[in-house]
């Protein structure tokens, strides 16, 4: 709701401006092609959590709570830099593909 036409629309007053010459928006317009239902992304999704339980030694998300409040697990707090360097990088040329379709997974 920060884009130039909402705020022109109906949004000025949500930002607590007077009449002011000069606005700044604070987002953008655009659109999303539609890229079908969900239902597709779902089986991806608990893939990977399952790999991501798996990582960190638990059999469940239950499992998981339990660890972090008996201390066994811990969240860190990773710098935009950290996230980089644990990434891939250096490469002349990489797609990270969208998701897998069963064939190749």
């Amino acid at each position: 709701m920060g884009s130039p036409e909402a705020m022109a629309a109906r949004g000025a007053k949500r930002y607590m401006e007077r009449n002011e010459a000069i606005k700044v928006a604070q987002g953008v317009s655009g659109t999303v092609v539609d890229k079908g239902s969900v239902v597709e992304y779902v089986p991806y999704l608990l893939q990977g959590l399952k790999h991501a339980l798996q990582d960190v030694g638990c059999g469940s998300v239950h499992a998981l709570h339990e660890a972090v409040t008996a201390g066994r697990v811990r969240f860190e707090r990773r710098t935009p830099s950290a996230r980089i360097e644990g990434g891939v990088h250096d490469l002349h040329s990489f797609q990270e593909p969208r998701w897998f379709s069963a064939s190749q997974g």
